[in-house]
């Protein structure tokens, strides 16, 4: 077995110190999965799957999954289309020629895609990062094209381990402080994912304009690398090379309990208020990643389900990703302010930055959008990018609120941003911006618990 520049042991411990984003070097080296080409994947699976198309461009707006076109195809298919050059299409692509179309076949769960050949899930091999059984079950594929991207979002559970095998991709990535710069949204609704308005490659700051105050940190993340993502951190990922293959695997935590309460607590409101005929709710807000709308009975069950999970979880000694008894009894229970409990002190560990060990470097600009690479590669101090740890209280919470009222204010005097009228209108959709807002969903949930725990007490 090849040399590793870290134990699992080590991996662990540093994936569980870590609180911005960073890429491992040299840890894949022995992996089955790096040879998961998209010629070698070609082979193994023969059944069409669905590619998400989108057009080239360069609007001032994201291209949510709702405005792509969709199509049924097989990775030979794929393969042909991207060699297409001027030759005539023809099959699923034929509407859309390579130069003008990006393909992406994302968020492939690699245990439907391989359930006849079980071996294949050995190919990836989490447990090197300390994480015993999981494996490609665990997983899910990437399959694109240059310029195939996933919109700006962060997601709501876990951390994130992504595995890049051939091309490269393009990160974008927003520390959870910067939430109020990146304008979120919940429509098109997806569970577990919050989006941007903003296009973070070509901002609108005339509509946007807090958002030259977001921290981006950037990185091309090369083959056999692996990128790690903190829980809540923003992202945007672009394929760079004409080719693109990843894998990765989402992390749960403890404290995915309390969010699963605020994504279903997010989910009844969208639904409730969505699904209602309305003049103005003719618009496609439901993400086709959503297998449908759910009845507000189901809703509801799910939501006291969540809140019942998370009220027991409490109860328990031990975090998703470390025992609480390791941590000294005054961190124990205290949060920082993107939700995480907070790093064990501890006086004799650092995170180990060095030629394996990368972290991701804040780019020049708050942002910028320049083609330059500005990943350098250079080791930083990241104490600056560190988000500040705070006791979780609801007077915070209430500050928090406060604090985002104001930027809503603001937003709400810079030029309208959608184009459902003028004046005073407002839509269910800008209401449902305030209502689904993430701080308020957070802070909702927080005294809907305490009022839970209360009444059991």
């Amino acid at each position: 077995m090849a040399s590793k520049p870290f134990t699992p042991e080590e991996a662990r411990r540093i994936v569980q110190f870590l609180q911005t984003p960073a890429v491992f070097l040299n840890m894949t080296t022995d992996w089955p999965a790096l040879h998961w080409t998209v010629e070698h994947l070609s082979a193994c699976l023969t059944e069409r799957l669905r590619f998400r198309i989108g057009k080239r461009t360069e609007n001032m707006a994201p291209l949510f999954e709702t405005e792509c076109s969709y199509i049924e195809a097989t990775i030979n298919e794929f393969l042909s289309w991207t060699a297409c050059e001027d030759k005539s299409l023809v099959g699923p692509f034929s509407d859309y020629h390579c130069k003008e179309f990006w393909a992406y076949a994302d968020y492939k769960y690699i245990a439907q895609l391989f359930q006849d050949k079980p071996a294949m899930f050995q190919d990836v091999v989490w447990s090197d990062f300390g994480f015993p059984g999981r494996d490609g079950r665990d997983s899910t594929l990437w399959i694109g094209t240059q310029g195939a991207n996933t919109p700006c979002h962060l997601d709501s559970y876990g951390c994130n381990l992504v595995f890049q095998i051939q091309g490269r991709k393009r990160w974008h990535l927003f520390p959870p402080d910067d939430t109020h710069c990146l304008y979120p949204t919940r429509i098109p609704y997806e569970e577990s994912s919050v989006f941007s308005r903003v296009s973070v490659v070509h901002p609108d700051l005339k509509k946007f304009p807090a958002f030259r105050r977001a921290r981006v940190h950037t990185v091309t993340l090369q083959p056999g690398q692996v990128l790690f993502v903190p829980r809540h951190w923003w992202h945007y990922v672009e394929s760079v090379d004409p080719v693109t293959v990843s894998v990765n695997s989402w992390i749960e935590m403890d404290m995915d309990d309390e969010a699963r309460v605020g994504e279903a607590l997010t989910k009844t409101i969208v639904c409730a208020l969505k699904s209602t005929p309305s003049l103005d709710n003719n618009d496609h807000w439901l993400n086709p990643t959503e297998d449908g709308v759910s009845s507000h009975d189901e809703n509801m069950q799910y939501l006291n389900l969540a809140v019942k999970a998370c009220m027991d979880k409490s109860r328990d000694d031990t975090d998703g990703m470390t025992s609480l008894a390791d941590q000294p009894r005054a961190e124990v229970g205290k949060r920082d302010s993107s939700g995480l409990l907070k790093t064990p002190a501890s006086p004799t560990f650092r995170v180990p930055f060095g030629p394996h060990l990368i972290p991701v470097n804040l780019a020049h600009k708050p942002n910028c959008t320049c083609s330059k690479d500005t990943s350098c590669y250079r080791y930083n101090d990241l104490s600056r990018c560190q988000s500040t740890a705070q006791d979780e209280d609801e007077s915070r919470s209430v500050n928090e609120l406060q604090r985002w009222g104001q930027h809503a204010h603001q937003e709400a005097e810079s030029p309208r941003t959608s184009g459902e009228g003028s004046g005073l209108h407002i839509s269910t959709n800008d209401m449902l911006q305030f209502l689904i807002h993430p701080d308020v969903i957070t802070l909702v949930t927080r005294l809907m618990m305490s009022r839970q725990r209360e009444l059991h007490s």
